[in-house]
Parts: C-alpha cells; structure tokens; sequence
C-alpha cells in the first residue's frame, strides 16, 4: 500500500480531500462513493479508497472488504430506488491494460437494462475450451504465485 494517503495529481485524491467537486453517495473513514462524471448509464457510480492506490492489490483486505461492502449496500440501493434498474455491472478495471482510466483503485457499478447498449465484446475465439492439461499448467502457476506472495485467504489444492 501506498506510504502516502493521497497523491498531488490523482482526481480521486482531489475529490477525497475535498478539493474537487463530487456527488456523494457514502463517506465512511475507508472509502467514498460519489457518482461518474462521464457516466455509462444514468445511475453509474463509483466506490473509492480513501487512500491512494493505482491497483487493487496494493490495498490491504480490510480496504478491499470495505470496499466491496459498500459496493453491495449500494448495488442494493440502486435495485430499489431512482433510476429504476433490470441488473448492475459491477466492474473493475485493475491496470491500465484492463481499461483503467484514473490510476486510483476503484469499482464502477453500472446500472443496466436489456438492450441498453453497454456490455463485454469478447475476442475471436472466446468459448473455445483448453485442455485440461492446459488448465492444469496455467493453475500450477498461480498456485505457486500465492504461495510467493503469501496471499492471504487464497489456498491452492
């Protein structure tokens, strides 16, 4: 985790100190939850560390289960209140490879309708199955990841 609790250039940081403008949704000592400024669907928020960290891995368990607790109360919210939703997308975007846009840990959770527009495109070839034998070699290698990296709560088999 970051030594330091916000960075200088960081949005996120900006709006977490107060120095920015944002439409609050949650505030607790951990996290904050305000709505997208360039939102998917109408409804699309985001839930934010306090502390600064570009990637999810960076934040302790703690951080990280608050987290997705307030992800969950306001997939909730969202359920049963304004705009009216079908479903929510919870996504995150962990690096800048997976579509992450502000380098600031962070989970959208997109309200959704059938037919509204928004979703995965998945590459030519998705749905081919491997090997098991494959699978196999690909989970080796992460099993032997979590054991380097004593990952907490992750056990292999």
């Amino acid at each position: 985790m970051s030594t330091s609790s916000q960075t200088a250039d960081c949005i996120f940081c900006a709006i977490v100190g107060g120095y920015a403008p944002a439409s609050f949704l949650y505030q607790d000592d951990i996290v904050v939850a305000f709505m997208d400024i360039r939102p998917v669907r109408p409804g699309h928020l985001l839930v934010v560390p306090r502390m600064h960290a570009e990637l999810m891995p960076e934040l302790d368990d703690a951080v990280l289960a608050t987290m997705w607790s307030v992800a969950n109360r306001l997939n909730r919210a969202l359920r049963t209140g304004a705009p009216s939703v079908e479903a929510v997308s919870i996504y995150v975007a962990d690096g800048e490879a997976a579509g992450q846009e502000i380098q600031h840990a962070h989970i959208h959770l997109i309200p959704r309708h059938a037919d509204d527009g928004f979703g995965f495109r998945f590459p030519p070839g998705y749905g081919a199955r491997p090997a098991r034998a494959e699978l196999e070699v690909i989970a080796d290698r992460i099993r032997t990841a979590i054991r380097l990296t004593d990952a907490p709560g992750l056990r292999g088999n």
